[in-house]
């Protein structure tokens, strides 16, 4: 799955090159979103400057700060969907590397049950989830590690914590430790979803499998065998459904509840008048990144699931082939 794209000569301008590619051009869509945050302090302490005293602030004034904004919007969205199409030529070619080296490997995987489905199906699948969950792994990090600081000078404003007391830097460990009981919460309840998952496709492929043998010979995928294998789809479903319901009701509560943390650390800090509206969209915004960020693991887990379900089959699969040198595939296109 790595070795045939990152340690492949062929591949280097892309999975090396275009990896810092990537790296750099998300770390600047990540500095567009830190102007961007900037931005509201100095728009909301306008408007609240507006709202206080009358004709105190003119039109031309304030249209320039949305035309500003509009130019820090408008890079990030060209940015933006130029990086997502160069992602999605990044990717099919991790997917070309792996397809290329499992069908020089061919003769030892063919006989394996199921050879066919890791091939085609498991690459594109692990292609896709890569697609979403690597870069949003790569764009939490390099947003944590920009709005981090950020959140630390800002929380130099908000000097007590409700039920708590006095406490330095109080939202940047309310973001952590929120976060930190989130990502506990969501490993607990869904602990047995990659196993389950994983089960899925063997029950999957044992039932595609009857069905394919039963379009070349009319002695097989008849009505009983076919029933007893859809049975077994059947429960596994209904297994994973339960655990997910559950897993799900867990993860909404959460999600919705930290919406209100900020304005709950907030709470003493705002009703003392301690800060501007401004000061407060800014603190909102940069908690919201870091509380983002940490929350990763928690708002992707159904997707690592699968990715671990993904992972576990081509790994196997992978063991089957023995080591010695191979020669080099013959290329699919660029």
């Amino acid at each position: 799955m790595f070795r045939s794209f990152f340690l492949n000569r062929r591949w280097f301008l892309w999975s090396i090159l275009g990896s810092a590619l990537i790296l750099l051009a998300t770390w600047y869509k990540v500095m567009l979103d830190v102007e961007i945050n900037e931005w509201f302090g100095g728009f909301y302490n306008l408007i609240q400057k507006a709202l206080a005293t009358p004709g105190s602030v003119a039109f031309g004034e304030y249209f320039g700060y949305l035309l500003t904004f509009g130019h820090v919007a408008g890079t990030f969205v060209l940015i933006a969907v130029a990086l997502d199409w160069f992602i999605k030529h990044y990717i099919f070619r991790w997917r070309t590397a792996m397809n290329d080296f499992y069908m020089a490997h061919w003769e030892q995987l063919r006989h394996i049950e199921g050879a066919s489905q890791r091939v085609q199906e498991d690459t594109m699948r692990f292609a896709r989830i890569m697609e979403s969950l690597g870069v949003s792994f790569m764009r939490s990090v390099l947003t944590l590690l920009a709005f981090l600081p950020i959140l630390w000078a800002l929380s130099s404003h908000v000097k007590v914590l409700p039920w708590v007391g006095e406490v330095s830097h109080a939202l940047v460990y309310v973001a952590i430790l929120f976060a930190l009981a989130g990502t506990v919460l969501m490993a607990v309840v869904g602990i047995r979803l990659p196993g389950l998952e994983f089960h899925n496709q063997r029950v999957e492929a044992a039932y595609r499998k009857e069905l394919v043998h039963g379009e070349d010979d009319a002695s097989r995928a008849a009505p009983p065998t076919v029933a007893q294998l859809f049975g077994e789809v059947r429960q596994n479903y209904f297994r994973l459904f339960f655990h997910y319901l559950y897993f799900d009701i867990a993860k909404w509560s959460y999600l919705q509840f930290s919406v209100l943390v900020p304005y709950l650390a907030l709470g003493p800090t705002l009703v003392a008048g301690a800060i501007t509206l401004g000061t407060m969209q800014q603190i909102i915004r940069a908690f919201g990144k870091v509380q983002e960020s940490f929350q990763y693991l928690v708002t992707s887990w159904s997707t690592i699931v699968e990715l671990m379900s993904v992972y576990k089959r081509l790994r196997a699969f992978e063991s089957r082939i023995q080591d010695g040198p191979v020669g080099e595939p013959a290329a699919t296109g660029s």
